[in-house]
């Protein structure tokens, strides 16, 4: 969870690629660009994207919106990384989008400047870097994820491509695992479904832990979790399955073998591409189920 551990086990497991010959290396990259070419269990459809800007409480948010040309559509909410709105998250919604969603990626650092933040190339196992990241996220409180989350909600439902009679999905890597449970108590009204890809603070000993807000949501979740943060918190995966029990909610919730903190994004130094697959059919599944 962006911690020491998390740090030492990338760079083991990048010293491990590094030992790969050329010619297993391009067959990983092949790999890699086709799984964002090609919608997996779903047929491509013609796209519209644009960058836009959302007028928000404190200022203008800059995200990037895609959807099927034609027609109305469930719409989605998609939180990044720590390393913020780039391509690879880009890529990520284009290919949501393809699967017949509206989907808007934002830049959860809009205060500071628009996207990209941090820079392009910077890596947590640099420490000023680490450092820099670290603080933005410090400043993005629960008060301000919920605030955000609602307004980038009451944005989707004002766009032509979306369908305001159909809920809504949200999704979320490393840090926006956090921000989907966040959305989806902030706007119980809209949100029907949440995906958490190796969040992080989950599940803390604070008064405004996330798993704590499962009481104010009516979304079903699916929690593909990083098989080191579950060794790191363990106990993590019980409360978030009791919380979800005792509401009456539907959770998925899965340790994902083999894969590291940070595994989905393809621009990962950890990238799995098998369990990334995986984790994308159950977010689809999940979607298909919940914004029906």
């Amino acid at each position: 969870m962006c911690d020491e551990r998390t740090f030492a086990d990338m760079d083991e497991d990048v010293a491990r690629r590094a030992r790969l010959t050329r010619r297993e290396l391009g067959v990983v990259a092949a790999g890699v660009g086709l799984a964002m070419a090609l919608p997996a269990g779903a047929e491509s459809a013609r796209l519209e994207s644009q960058n836009v800007v959302v007028p928000t409480p404190d200022g203008q948010a800059d995200a990037f919106f895609v959807h099927p040309s034609e027609g109305r559509h469930p719409a989605a909410l998609l939180w990044p990384d720590a390393f913020g709105l780039r391509p690879a998250i880009e890529e990520m919604a284009t290919r949501l989008a393809s699967s017949g969603y509206a989907v808007l990626s934002v830049n959860p650092y809009y205060r500071v400047g628009p996207a990209p933040i941090p820079e392009p190339g910077s890596d947590f196992a640099n420490p000023e870097t680490r450092k820099k990241i670290m603080s933005l996220m410090g400043a993005l409180t629960p008060a301000v994820q919920q605030a955000d989350a609602a307004t980038f909600v009451d944005y989707l439902d004002a766009q032509a491509a979306v369908d305001p009679q159909r809920p809504i999905g949200t999704l979320g890597y490393c840090m926006g695992g956090a921000y989907t449970m966040r959305t989806a108590a902030a706007r119980p009204d809209r949100v029907a479904a949440g995906a958490s890809f190796h969040g992080g603070r989950l599940v803390t000993p604070g008064k405004d832990s996330p798993h704590l807000l499962v009481p104010e949501m009516k979304a079903r979740f699916l929690f593909a979790i990083a098989e080191n943060d579950d060794e790191q918190q363990p106990e993590a995966k019980d409360a978030l399955r009791r919380a979800f029990d005792e509401n009456g909610l539907a959770a998925e919730i899965e340790v994902y073998e083999g894969a590291l903190h940070g595994w989905c994004p393809p621009d990962s130094r950890v990238y799995h591409e098998a369990q990334a697959e995986r984790a994308w059919s159950r977010l689809l599944a999940l979607f298909s189920a919940a914004l029906a």
